[in-house]
């Protein structure tokens, strides 16, 4: 799962304010081209001709992409319809801040005597506007932004990480056991002074339980090991997973694939890369987010060359995070697929009605035939 790798707009974008947003084609043009032969060779330029991503005469793997059926652009839904899951509702938003009821709830519940912030705003400029005051006052920094989440910024040494998690715990699974909110987001934070104030990679999300079995749920049913590398784990509350490993980075992430792959036989191993979301995305940095794409393509041939006759890669992404466009946000894209292992047959997919056609798949790839969304790529493979 390459997090916010979007391959252009949807066509209910506009409804979203994301005209434009195109996160590879745009992230590729604004810093001279991408430099990324593995992927290319798997068909990702067949999809949509990238800039230095070029198509190739004969792709490895099976390619197109995937349309989003959910309404919104988050995290959490977006891996829910992969995992065959369309969401039931839009979820709950709070652009203009969270009620004062709700933020006195939120004090009593947690015992915190007051708290910053409460506004829509971005998680970096917030610790530089919010950071000293919080550090004098002991006050937690809560804000959202336009997905629906609920996030709590707090110091690793003066607040603690592990009180930031504690008060992050309550206000999920009291504060809104009402409201139909995506995540609440631990964001710890480390430095002294505004212009030293850097996020940790301690971050953590809390997410509600998807509204249904998805397709982790019916693997394990049929004794299929499931293991979750990343933040999967978050965004399923842990729900249809056997093995949950917690990484830091797109490298950790990487090493705890390939040592998952050597570990585990007879498994789905379900692995979500946010380094270019949350780094890259978010902060608008194209030539971030073009450097992880490349130093992934330069991991990408060892993952291939670990996999044996019996294995497949499904590459995808649960949004888009254009880092080229002026907000902050996720934007609402088609996300790549490529499919590749013995016995796939290097194919054009087109485009697909759901994402939820990926988790139709790894079922089918497993023989396993359960009541979720979407058609699997194999039918037609």
């Amino acid at each position: 799962m390459l997090d916010g790798v979007g391959i252009g707009e949807l066509p209910d974008a506009p409804n979203y304010n994301d005209q434009g947003s195109n996160t590879l084609c745009n992230t590729a043009a604004k810093t001279g081209g991408l430099s990324i032969p593995n992927l290319r060779a798997l068909g990702l330029g067949n999809i949509r001709q990238i800039p230095g991503g070029a198509p190739v005469g004969a792709p490895a793997g099976a390619y197109g992409k995937m349309l989003e059926v959910s309404k919104g652009k988050d995290s959490t839904s977006g891996h829910w319809e992969l995992a065959g899951i369309i969401s039931p509702k839009d979820f709950d938003y709070f652009p203009d801040g969270f009620p004062q009821a709700m933020m006195d709830e939120f004090m009593a519940l947690t015992g915190c005597k007051g708290y910053l912030g409460n506004k829509a705003a971005s998680g970096t400029e917030i610790i530089k506007e919010l950071g000293e005051e919080h550090i004098r006052t002991g006050y937690p920094i809560v804000y959202t932004s336009a997905d629906s989440v609920f996030q709590i910024a707090a110091h690793e040494g003066y607040f603690g990480l592990e009180r930031l998690y504690e008060i992050c715990a309550i206000a999920r699974h009291q504060l809104l056991k009402d409201h139909f909110v995506g995540r609440v987001i631990a964001r710890p934070f480390i430095g002294e002074t505004a212009g030293t104030f850097k996020r940790t990679t301690n971050r953590r999300d809390y997410s509600l339980d998807p509204p249904g079995d998805t397709m982790l749920d019916h693997l394990r049913y049929n004794g299929i090991r499931t293991v979750a590398i990343g933040k999967i784990g978050d965004l399923f509350n842990e729900k249809g997973l056997d093995v949950v490993i917690h990484t830091k980075s797109n490298s950790e992430g990487c090493s705890e694939t390939l040592k998952a792959m050597g570990e585990f036989s007879n498994s789905f191993i379900m692995t979500n890369l946010v380094d270019f979301d949350v780094y890259y995305g978010h902060r608008l940095d194209p030539d971030g987010f073009k450097n992880a794409l490349e130093d992934f393509d330069k991991v990408l041939p060892e993952i291939l060359a670990k996999m044996d006759d019996t294995d497949v890669l499904l590459l995808t992404a649960d949004h888009g995070n254009d880092p080229t466009v002026s907000s902050t946000d996720h934007t609402r894209e088609y996300v790549p697929v490529i499919i590749t292992g013995r016995g796939v047959k290097p194919v054009n997919l087109g485009v697909r009605a759901t994402f939820a056609d990926a988790g139709k798949t790894v079922l089918d790839w497993f023989g396993i035939d359960a009541p979720v969304y979407g058609e699997s790529f194999l039918t037609k493979n």
